[in-house]
Formats: C-alpha cells, sequence, structure tokens
C-alpha cells in the first residue's frame, strides 16, 4: 500500500471514529478545550512538572522553566510544533542525572514572541541572552529535530557557552518544504487539530499510526509493530500522550512553526565552526528528517560521534524499544564532557 493510501485510510478511520459522536459539531470543537491543561504549572507526566516563566532579556522576552537547583546546566532546545513544556519532557530521562534543565520556548512558540528572533542566528544570539539574564556561564546543548538548526548555530556563535552538544533527528542543512499530507494538513489547524485529538482519546491506536507514517519509512509489518509496542508499553504510551499535549494547543505553536519551516528551506548552519564535543544521534528509518542530516552533520563537525538508530524512526528515543540503549550512550557522553560542579 503506497504511504498516500495509507494516510487516506488513517483518516478514514479518524472520520469513522468521529461519526460516532454526533454531538460534536464545528462549532462545539471552536469552543472545546482540547481537554487538556495548558497552563503554566503542571504536570506533564508523572514526576515531570513544570513552572514557565518569563525573562525579559537585552533581545526581548523569553518564557523558559528550569528544573533543578545544583549542577551543570543543560540547555533543552525543542523541535517543531513545541515549546518549553515539550523541550522538558524531551530532556525528562535526564532529570535524575543531578543536572539542571533549562527549556525555554523559541520564539513563536507559546509565551515568546517570533519578534525575539526569527533566523537561526537571532534565536542563537537570544539563548546567550537568556544564559546572561539568569546568570548561567555554560550549558550542554539537547538540541531536538527542527530545533537542531538554533543548537547548532548557537554552538558555533558561542563556543565558550557550550561543553557538549547533543542533536536527536537534526535537521542539518536544507529541508525543502513538501506538500504536506492530508493528515498533517488536517492537524495544522484549529479545528482540525481538535478533530485529531478527539480522535486521540477515542482511538489512541490510530493517531499513533498516524504519527508513524509522518516520522518513519516502516513497511506495514514494522509499523504495526511499533504500534502495538508503543500501545502495550506504559511507559512508551504515557510519554506519546504527553508528547502530543505539548503540541495543543495549535495557534500559540503555529507563528513558531511557520518560522521553523520558512528557516528550514534555507537552513546551513555553521557546522565546522561548532567546537564542542557533538554527539549525532538519529534514527536510519527517519521519515521526517532523513538519515542523511546526521551523516552530513557527522562529517562536517570537527570530531562529531554518529550513533545510529538502526531501523528506528524520528521518535525512536523516546518511544522505540531501543530507546533506553540510546538515551544511555546519550548520558555516558554528557557525563563525560560535563563540568563539575
Amino acid at each position: 500500500m503506497t504511504r498516500r493510501r495509507r494516510i487516506v485510510r488513517i483518516a478514514g478511520r479518524m472520520l469513522a471514529v468521529l461519526a460516532g459522536v454526533p454531538v460534536v459539531g464545528a462549532a462545539a470543537l471552536l469552543l472545546w478545550d482540547g481537554g487538556i491543561d495548558a497552563g503554566p504549572r503542571r504536570e506533564l507526566v508523572p514526576g515531570v512538572r513544570i513552572d514557565l516563566r518569563t525573562a525579559a532579556t537585552r533581545l526581548g522576552p523569553v518564557e523558559y522553566d528550569l528544573y533543578g537547583s545544583r549542577g551543570p546546566v543543560l540547555l533543552s532546545v525543542h523541535a517543531g510544533l513545541g515549546g518549553a513544556d515539550q523541550g522538558r519532557l524531551f530532556a525528562s530521562w535526564l532529570q535524575d542525572d543531578g543536572l539542571r534543565i533549562l527549556s525555554p520556548s523559541r520564539p513563536g512558540y507559546l509565551g515568546t514572541p517570533l519578534e525575539s528572533g526569527r533566523t537561526n542566528e537571532e534565536q542563537a544570539d537570544l539563548l546567550a541572552a537568556l544564559l546572561d539574564e539568569l546568570g548561567i556561564d555554560r550549558v550542554g546543548v539537547l538540541a531536538i529535530s527542527a530545533g537542531s538548526p538554533v543548537g547548532y548555530t548557537f554552538a558555533a556563535r558561542h563556543p565558550d557557552r557550550v561543553w557538549a552538544l547533543v542533536s536527536v533527528g537534526g535537521v542539518s542543512g536544507p529541508q525543502p518544504g513538501g506538500s504536506p499530507s492530508p493528515l498533517r494538513r488536517t492537524f495544522l489547524n484549529t479545528v482540525g487539530q481538535k478533530l485529531v485529538r478527539l480522535t486521540e482519546k477515542i482511538s489512541l491506536s490510530t493517531v499513533v499510526e498516524g504519527t508513524l507514517d509522518e516520522t518513519s519509512t516502516f513497511d506495514s509489518r514494522r509499523r504495526a509493530e511499533r504500534v502495538s509496542y508503543i500501545m502495550g508499553t506504559p511507559r512508551a504510551r504515557t510519554f506519546f500522550e504527553a508528547m502530543f499535549d505539548t503540541t495543543f494547543p495549535y495557534p500559540k505553536r503555529w507563528p513558531g512553526t511557520d518560522n521553523d519551516a520558512a528557516q528550514a528551506r534555507r537552513a546551513d548552519p555553521p557546522l565546522e565552526r561548532v567546537k564542542a564535543p557533538a554527539l549525532l544521534i538519529h534514527g536510519t528509518q527517519d521519515g521526517d528528517v532523513p538519515f542523511a542530516h546526521a551523516e552530513s552533520a557527522a562529517r562536517r563537525i570537527p570530531g562529531a560521534e554518529l550513533y545510529r538508530m538502526e531501523r528506528d524512526d524520528h521518535l525512536g528515543f523516546w518511544l522505540g524499544p531501543s530507546a533506553t540503549r540510546a538515551q544511555a550512550a546519550a548520558r555516558t557522553f554528557l557525563r563525560r564532557h560535563a563540568p563539575n560542579g
């Protein structure tokens, strides 16, 4: 079955699910809040909380969460459709490692206005200004997907501020914007996102399958195996639900997502100028950001290490059977390079 036919089938399944809820019409969807707590202080998953604040930096306001009170700081640079909540969630596997975790909302996401910085260079300098405002000297960087060009640029422009860099599924060069799939077009508007949200509450496996169609190049058998794994593994299922929550509500994340797409079309981070130790983690069957991005970055960043997640997708670092092993490799790398204190 072709990818397009699979997506049409999944979209049809979503409509079939929704057909069983006749009381929900477009007007009701517009009024519905999505059934999640999107406030600045909340629990993302058991044991992982955020407390969003805003720093008035010299380059503009930045919303952020800072977890922990002692230890080296890890700066989590979130992906597209995200925000500080997503950055905190994606770095939560490190919260018991003696690190402080700094998770800002990049410009155009949640409480950070797009005017605080549109280009990768402006966003990199904004991160440096945030560190100045918070009195933080140096950080390790965890950069994810569409956030990686900002992470790379930050490391290149402010080499004295970075003690290590880990990129997961990172964009490292131009990412031409093709026509979005029917499923993605459905998601990228307020009513459509609420339809997907309602489907998630009724048939989570349908949304998991649709997500994997976007994030992987799996064949039908491997896709079904991964859906089964996520649905049958409490840790992975809970994480998927929380990750989905960090894309909602869409209007507060649209300006940044749209800007990321514009920046990605001409992305060319100065990888040769990255001086910090770098670890690049990428699934070989990533359907969102092709594995070639990691191979290119590994060639261009001096001394970079490449960790291949064999036969894994864009989200396997958190949701796949090999997630624990990949996270352990990243943890070892960060411990090796973290400063004392």
